[in-house]
């Protein structure tokens, strides 16, 4: 997060982090937030972020440790893992379809910080990698949490919902945009509380936990995007904003 205040007058400032801007939003008189993300298999090192705020310019230092992730083992039926032509296909249109939302920078909606949409336990850490079937291996690029099939999701800031589908891997599916390039993803419900194009506020029951898609029982993931980067939601939650 980077929030520039004691501004005068409305210059808005613009930052770049790997030659990708950071956008940003008021956040009160003569100030200003943006909020990014460093991707997962980012090299560890220090990054430069230069800031311009009219004629003045600005190199921020943004250091990137080197992360410790745990591996998991899962067994899961062979369909989930091997998908057939005809899957793939569908596959392959739906990363199309989420590829398209990811590039879309809408007007900010989000409205202080972020919250989980469940408050249980949690199951999987963000980056865990995970050996499926002794073959296949992924990295969780969400959080996953713990939950009784029917239980009540919340949404974890405003926003527009921008889709509400079915997905070969993450099942009944929900995406808020929530402006400025954040959007909250909640995967393998049981049913959904809300349709395309809804407005949502913060904590409004946008769905229920199920186990569709590819899980092995019922529990939701939880994911959010940042400017097309996974972040960890651990880490927006954590954000004062």
């Amino acid at each position: 997060m980077i929030r520039v205040s004691g501004l005068k007058g409305a210059t808005e400032p613009s930052a770049a982090l790997n030659e990708k801007p950071l956008l940003f939003s008021n956040c009160g008189k003569g100030c200003f937030v943006a909020i990014g993300a460093m991707d997962i298999q980012s090299s560890p090192g220090l990054y430069r972020i230069l800031l311009k705020i009219g004629k003045l310019t600005a190199v921020l230092r943004l250091r990137v440790l080197k992360g410790r992730f745990e591996t998991i083992h899962l067994k899961l039926p062979e369909e989930k893992v091997a998908p057939g032509a005809e899957d793939i296909k569908r596959i392959k249109k739906e990363a199309d379809l989420l590829n398209a939302i990811w590039g879309t920078a809408s007007e900010r909606l989000w409205e202080g910080s972020f919250v989980f949409p469940l408050q249980n336990p949690l199951a999987t850490p963000f980056g865990t990698k995970r050996i499926i079937n002794k073959e296949t291996i992924s990295i969780h690029r969400g959080l996953d949490m713990k939950g009784k099939t029917g239980e009540e999701i919340h949404a974890s800031n405003t926003g527009r919902v921008v889709l509400t589908e079915e997905l070969f891997f993450g099942g009944k599916t929900v995406i808020v945009d929530h402006g400025q390039g954040i959007y909250t993803v909640y995967m393998h419900m049981s049913g959904f509380n809300v349709g395309q194009g809804v407005l949502v506020s913060k904590n409004d029951v946008i769905g229920f936990v199920g186990s569709s898609g590819r899980a092995s029982g019922p529990h939701l993931h939880f994911g959010v995007k940042v400017t097309g980067i996974n972040a960890n939601p651990v880490s927006i939650t954590g954000l004062k904003l």
